[in-house]
């Protein structure tokens, strides 16, 4: 009964008009941060957190959740127009999201990711309301040998999401580990990969990465292959999904909501983890899987949905249990230490109207975002009317602009011209930049996962098999490596068993 209380005092909390004001400023902020490639809301946040000082603490926090949620599907936006995932968890969804928009339906992709996002948040709202102190004490029961088996089990999904075949997929995301590996190792000191280079000593940046394999590389590519078979201008049409796209997508918003509040628990999994293993099941269990890569709805709906209900749960951990889930969660930890205000599993007891104040301005902030995104739809399409000549031009400056402000870095701008070029011959060879992006970002949690691991187990790696949530993931990681073993089996021995022999007619009378 204290619970229902605490939560109905919450609404109150955030239906005040400071608090409405704030929870719309942080929305806003939020889609805009996610529009602009390169600046994420990790670094909005940071960059935002002196003007908290003056601003009561469950005020700040809630403008500081909005721009983090806000952001998540603002980075939908470049993701389907010009192929630009501002941040990791937009990444699966360049695949179909921009292969719809050379196809005319960009507006039916920004509308069912708004649909999505919403749905997925709403559902993680929801469960985090209801479930928040049972599925925290599950959390907590992972390790770094959890990490470890689920890592492992993120990058075997990697070659689910490539269009270039699983052995390619493969190769690119052993190159996207390798990447991971660049840079002073955190357990011993030593260096490795850098070259005597100080840029390097720190390892790679995910945004000069992302940014040179899916911004500039596709525009090298896009640009010879207009200069080899000029097209026309882009046809953009159906700025709102169709009945038949949204069942079509109905199933996969479902999964992915579960999925996206399941793994948003998790520290380390996040919205990055849960849109791959989103986009990953839906192109496994549907009937036709060569569509997705070359513009299915289903292939925008699920990660978009998945890493907007991550967005929503990562903050269980945080506030019951004073553990950041991920970069963002980080910061906003440490806003949260500024105003005074300790997280953990007093804040439940002992701040009641910050913690219920902070998770009902949620619902409101979904429902700012979709009521603000559907109609903004058809002024996100007219960038596709643009001319190419113009638009490229643009959108290597947006780039190279949004990869400074990060670090403040030349030689970053330097990592998106290499990283340009790879992706360009990557695109050439046959080979998908996506998978060595996922890898890239899953390697750093698995490799210091692993070596955490072995230290735990003195060497033993049978120690992964001993732990009930590591094996029960281990025994899921082996069936994910069998099935495609027995299905190869179970298809060459259909294809070398006899033909049945004709039926003899009875000729007799």
């Amino acid at each position: 009964m204290d619970t229902l209380t605490s939560m109905l005092d919450g609404f109150g909390v955030v239906l005040e008009p400071v608090n409405l004001l704030y929870c719309l400023i942080g929305v806003v902020i939020g889609m805009l941060v996610g529009v602009l490639p390169g600046l994420g809301p990790a670094a909005t946040i940071a960059i935002l957190l002196p003007l908290t000082f003056g601003i009561e603490p469950v005020t700040a926090i809630i403008m500081l959740a909005g721009i983090f949620y806000g952001a998540q599907y603002g980075g939908t936006i470049t993701s389907v127009l010009l192929r630009l995932p501002g941040e990791a968890s937009s990444v699966v969804t360049v695949f179909d999201g921009h292969a719809m928009a050379r196809e005319g339906r960009a507006g039916t992709a920004l509308g069912i990711a708004a649909i999505g996002s919403f749905v997925g948040g709403t559902v993680s709202i929801v469960a985090l309301s209801v479930v928040a102190p049972l599925v925290a004490g599950f959390a907590l029961g992972f390790g770094p040998p959890e990490y470890t088996v689920l890592a492992l089990l993120g990058i075997l999904l990697v070659a689910t999401v490539g269009n270039g075949g699983r052995v390619k997929a493969l190769v690119a995301a052993g190159v996207g580990l390798l990447l991971a590996t660049v840079g002073r190792d955190t357990f011993t000191g030593a260096e490795r990969f850098t070259f005597d280079t100080l840029a390097l000593a720190d390892g790679l940046d995910f945004v000069p990465i992302a940014m040179g394999l899916f911004g500039l590389g596709e525009i090298l590519h896009s640009l010879e292959e207009r200069h080899r078979a000029p097209s026309g201008p882009l046809k953009v049409s159906n700025t709102w999904p169709s009945r038949a796209d949204l069942r079509r997508s109905s199933g996969a918003i479902g999964r992915g909501s579960v999925i996206g509040f399941v793994l948003g628990v998790l520290p380390g999994g996040g919205a990055t983890l849960s849109s791959m293993a989103a986009y990953a099941l839906e192109k496994r269990r549907s009937r036709t899987p060569e569509r997705f890569g070359t513009g299915a709805v289903e292939g925008v709906a699920a990660p978009e949905t998945a890493n907007n209900a991550a967005a929503t749960s990562s903050f269980i951990p945080l506030l019951t249990l004073g553990i950041p889930a991920n970069a963002t969660m980080a910061i906003i930890f440490g806003a949260l230490l500024i105003q005074g205000v300790p997280p953990g599993p007093q804040l439940v007891s002992e701040e009641p109207e910050l913690f219920w104040g902070v998770i009902n301005s949620m619902y409101i902030g979904n429902i700012l975002l979709l009521i603000m995104s559907i109609p903004l739809v058809g002024l996100f399409v007219r960038i596709l009317r643009v001319r190419p000549t113009i638009l490229a031009p643009i959108t290597v400056l947006i780039t190279l602009v949004g990869v400074y402000t990060v670090r403040n870095s030349i030689f970053d701008i330097g990592l998106v011209i290499a990283f340009g070029l790879l992706g360009y011959l990557m695109k050439k060879t046959g080979f998908e930049p996506g998978p060595l992006v996922l890898a890239f970002v899953l390697g750093s949690l698995l490799e210091s996962s692993l070596r955490r691991s072995m230290l735990l187990f003195d060497g033993d790696v049978a120690g992964f098999a001993t732990r009930p949530i590591s094996g029960t993931l281990l025994l899921l990681l082996i069936a994910v490596l069998l099935v495609p073993l027995v299905r190869m089996l179970l298809a060459r021995r259909a294809g070398r068993a006899p033909a049945p022999a004709p039926e003899r007619q009875d000729t007799r009378v």
